[in-house]
């Protein structure tokens, strides 16, 4: 069974900066892709970055790109979510998911909590 686990997440101020890390473990990990979603309260689950479990092709959501960096160790089994220059509106829940592309995804992590005051 693959598990995803999610940390890093915290409260930080605009302009700042977090990392999110997300390590993967079970007998099937090392599937097509992996990605980063989030959840801000009432709205719906966003898609912001995905990355090929190779780390060769990577997909960023518009209002994201140039700040969040999505990178991989595939050694570690472990994802990373660089985000840069926050702002209010990332204020969220983020998710990790893997799935058998970069743009299918079907396992999903418990969620970290990302606050950005103003």
């Amino acid at each position: 069974q693959v598990q995803l686990v999610e940390s890093g997440g915290g409260l930080v101020q605009a302009g700042g900066s977090l990392r999110l890390s997300c390590a993967g473990s079970g007998r099937t990990f090392g599937r097509g892709a992996m990605a980063w979603f989030r959840q801000a309260p009432g709205k719906e689950r966003e898609f912001v970055a995905a990355i090929s479990w190779s780390g060769l092709r990577t997909n960023t959501t518009d209002s994201v790109k140039g700040r969040f960096t999505i990178s991989i160790d595939n050694v570690k089994n472990t994802v990373f979510l660089q985000m840069n220059s926050l702002n209010p509106e990332d204020t969220a829940v983020y998710y990790c998911a893997a799935g058998p592309s970069i743009s299918a995804f079907d396992i999903w992590g418990q969620g970290t909590q990302v606050t950005v005051s103003s």
